[in-house]
């Protein structure tokens, strides 16, 4: 029986869209549902965090969160809702997405944001189906099968470099 929840990828700009559309594909990969919105931390904090007020009641899992240079978006979420939240930190023209990354990581105790790298959207995405895989045995196989082709891939490219060196 699957019990698979959806799971909302916020961005806090839509210029953001280029590197969160790597988490949206890979969620698709993985039959999740998802639903993607723009919402600022700064811009509109109150839709923002009423929708995660209200993102368990309306289906959702687990939010990732996608900000560059000051990035509280994951944090502003990550306190209005008891949902695992996910902060994508993007990089930005100014410090390389330094600052992106200190501001998503660094949340006070009893605010936990899980952070990825910068960028790393592919990432909290596999993080985010992990997340649901423990109650949705359908996402657990993909997520092994995933783990399987992986390291397939590595064993594929070491037998054909030693097989090159070895000529």
């Amino acid at each position: 029986m699957s019990t698979t929840k959806k799971v909302a990828v916020i961005m806090g700009s839509d210029s953001d869209l280029p590197i969160v559309n790597g988490a949206i594909q890979t969620l698709k990969s993985f039959s999740i549902p998802v639903e993607v919105h723009v919402m600022s931390a700064h811009r509109t904090p109150a839709q923002a965090c009423d929708f995660s007020a209200k993102a368990k009641d309306n289906g959702f899992g687990v939010i990732i969160a996608a900000a560059g240079k000051a990035a509280h978006l994951a944090g502003v979420l990550a306190a209005h809702t008891t949902l695992p939240v996910i902060g994508i930190p993007i990089k930005s023209s100014t410090l390389d997405g330094l600052d992106a990354l200190l501001a998503t990581v660094q949340m006070p105790k009893g605010i936990p944001v899980a952070t990825v790298a910068i960028d790393g959207a592919d990432n909290a995405a596999i993080l985010a189906a992990q997340i649901l895989a423990v109650s949705d045995e359908a996402i657990a196989s993909q997520l092994h099968q995933m783990k399987i082709n992986m390291q397939n891939e590595v064993l594929a490219k070491d037998a054909k470099l030693q097989a090159e060196i070895n000529q």
